[in-house]
C-alpha cells in the first residue's frame, strides 16, 4: 500500500487552512471557512439581506392585506388587527437585528431601570470562590498594568468598566451579538489607542492581552457554553464520537510517532494534558497557549521519532490521535468560546491561529471519520464502530508508566518466554499426536493384513524332489565311460 493512500482523508494543503476569500489570514470551520475579518463582513452582509427580504415580505403582506380589505369590508377590523400585530412584530425584529453593540453606550441604556437577570448556571461555593479570586487576581493586574501608561491608562480603565458595566446589564442578548459586541470593543480600543494613545505597535499587543484578560475573565461564565446554544449539545456529540472511535489505532492514522521511546511516551503524554487543561482556563489567549504547547510536544515528538524535523502531513494526524486518545473535555464550546471572544488578530496570523486552525480541521475529521479515510472497508468499519469486534492490538503494558528500563525489559523477556512456552507446548501436543497417528495406522494395516490371510488361506504343498543340475556332482556317474582324453598325432 502506497504512502499515498495510507494518509487519504488527512492531508489537508497549507491552502485549505487560509481564508477562502483569499485575504492570506487563517480562517476556520466556524466562521464557514472565512478569518474573522470576512467572516464579520459576510455576517454584515446576511443580516443587512435578512432586513431587506423581511421589509420586502412585510411590504408584500401589507399590499395583500389593502387588497383583501378592498374586496372585503366585513373582515375590515380583523384584517387590520392582523397586519397590524405583524407590522410591530417586524418592527421589533428589525430593531433587535439592526441594533449592534452602539446601543450599550447609548443614552436610554445608561439612564434606564436595572433588570435583574438570573444567571443561567448556579455555581458551587467553592467555584464561586475560585472564580472570584481569579476575578480580584486579573483585576489587580490590570490595574498594575494600567499605571505605567498614565494618563492613556485611566482612559483604558474607564473605557473597559463602562463596557463591562453595559454587558452586564445587555445579558439577554444572543451569543452572537455578545461577541459582535466584544469585537467591536477590541477593535475600538485598538484604534483609540493608535491614534489617541499614540502607542507603539511593540506594546499594543500586550495592551490588547491585558484588556482581554480582564474583560473575559469577568463574563466568562456568562459567555462561556451559555444554555441559549447548542454548545453543550456538540460537546456531547464529539464526546460520544470519540469514545466511539476507541479502537483507531496509530497506523489507521499514519501517525509518525513511536511510543516506545521513553522521550517520545513522555511528549505525548505531555501534550494530551495540555488540551485537556485548555478546559480550565478562563482567557482565550490562555486556552490558545493550551493549544499552542500541546502542539509544540508534538512536533518535538515526530522529531525524535523520525530523527528529522517534522512536516504538516505529520502533525495533523498526530494531532487527530492526540484528540482521540484525550477526549478533552467540552472541546466544542472551547472552540467556540476561543472563536468568539479571542483577540481576533492571534486567530488570523501567527503560530496561536495556525495550531487553532489545524485543531479545528482534527475535530471536523473526527466527525467526518469513516471506512475510506482509514483505508478500511465499510464492513470492518461498521464492526468495529459496533463494538461487535476491534482490530488487534497489542495487549496493555503490565508495567508503570514510570518503570525504569530495566523493568520494562524484564517484564517484555518474561513475555517472550511466555509465548515461547506457549509454542514449545503447542509443538509437544502436536508431536503427541502424530505419534498416536502413526500407531493408529500401523495398526490397522496389520489388521487389513490379517484379515486378508483369513479370507484367503495359503494351501502349502511340501517341495518335490528336485532335479540334479548339470553341473552338480553326481554320485550316480561311476558306471560312466571316462571322459575323452585329448590325443597328440606325430607329423
Amino acid at each position: 500500500m502506497s504512502l499515498k493512500s495510507e494518509r487519504r482523508g488527512i492531508h489537508v494543503d497549507q491552502s485549505e487552512l487560509l481564508c477562502k476569500k483569499g485575504c492570506g489570514y487563517y480562517g476556520n470551520s466556524a466562521w464557514q471557512g472565512f478569518c474573522s475579518k470576512c467572516w464579520r463582513e459576510e455576517y454584515q452582509k446576511a443580516r443587512q439581506r435578512q432586513i431587506q427580504e423581511d421589509w420586502e415580505l412585510a411590504e408584500r403582506l401589507q399590499r395583500e392585506e389593502e387588497e383583501a380589505f378592498a374586496s372585503s369590508q366585513s373582515s375590515q377590523g380583523a384584517q387590520a388587527l392582523t397586519f397590524s400585530k405583524f407590522e410591530g412584530k417586524k418592527t421589533n425584529e428589525k430593531s433587535r437585528k439592526v441594533t449592534t453593540v452602539k446601543k450599550f453606550f447609548s443614552a436610554s441604556s445608561r439612564g434606564g431601570p436595572k433588570k435583574e437577570i438570573p444567571e443561567a448556571k448556579a455555581a458551587g461555593p467553592s467555584i464561586n470562590r475560585q472564580a472570584s479570586l481569579e476575578t480580584d487576581r486579573a483585576s489587580t493586574e490590570f490595574i498594575e498594568f494600567l499605571k505605567t501608561f498614565h494618563r492613556t491608562g485611566q482612559e483604558i480603565y474607564k473605557q473597559t468598566k463602562s463596557f463591562l458595566e453595559v454587558m452586564h446589564h445587555k445579558r439577554e442578548l444572543s451569543i452572537e451579538e455578545q461577541s459582535e459586541g466584544v469585537q467591536d470593543f477590541y477593535q475600538n480600543v485598538a484604534e483609540r489607542l493608535q491614534t489617541r494613545g499614540k502607542v507603539p505597535p511593540e506594546k499594543m499587543e500586550k495592551v490588547m492581552d491585558q484588556i482581554e484578560k480582564y474583560v473575559m475573565t469577568r463574563l466568562y461564565k456568562y459567555v462561556f457554553c451559555p444554555e441559549t446554544t447548542d454548545d453543550e449539545k456538540k460537546d456531547l456529540a464529539v464526546q460520544k464520537r470519540i469514545r466511539a472511535l476507541h479502537w483507531v489505532t496509530p497506523q489507521m492514522l499514519c501517525v509518525p510517532v513511536n511510543e516506545e521511546i521513553p522521550e517520545v511516551s513522555d511528549m505525548v503524554v505531555k501534550a494530551i494534558t495540555d488540551i485537556i487543561e485548555m478546559d480550565s482556563k478562563r482567557v482565550p489567549r490562555d486556552k490558545l497557549a493550551c493549544i499552542t504547547k500541546c502542539s509544540k510536544h508534538i512536533f518535538n515528538a515526530i522529531k525524535i521519532t523520525k530523527n528529522e524535523p517534522a512536516s504538516a502531513d505529520d502533525f495533523l494526524p498526530t494531532l487527530i490521535y492526540i484528540v482521540l486518545k484525550g477526549n478533552p473535555p467540552r472541546l466544542q464550546s472551547n472552540i467556540q468560546y476561543i472563536t468568539r471572544f479571542c483577540n481576533p488578530s492571534r486567530l488570523m496570523t501567527g503560530e496561536d491561529g495556525y495550531y487553532f486552525t489545524n485543531l479545528c480541521c482534527a475535530v471536523a475529521f473526527i466527525e467526518k471519520l469513516d471506512a475510506q479515510s482509514l483505508n478500511l472497508s465499510q464492513e470492518d468499519f461498521d464492526r468495529y464502530m459496533s463494538g461487535q469486534t476491534s482490530p488487534k492490538k497489542q495487549e496493555s503494558e503490565p508495567w508503570a508508566p514510570d518503570a525504569c528500563l530495566g523493568v520494562k525489559q524484564m517484564y517484555k523477556n518474561l513475555d517472550l518466554l511466555s509465548q515461547l512456552n506457549e509454542r514449545q507446548e503447542r509443538l509437544m501436543s502436536q508431536a503427541k499426536k502424530l505419534e498416536k497417528d502413526l500407531i493408529d495406522w500401523t495398526d490397522g494395516i496389520a489388521k487389513e493384513v490379517q484379515d486378508i490371510v483369513e479370507k484367503y488361506p495359503l494351501d502349502l504343498k511340501p517341495p518335490s524332489q528336485p532335479l540334479a543340475a548339470i553341473d552338480s556332482e553326481n554320485v550316480e556317474n561311476d558306471k560312466l565311460p571316462p571322459p575323452l582324453q585329448p590325443q597328440v598325432y606325430a607329423g
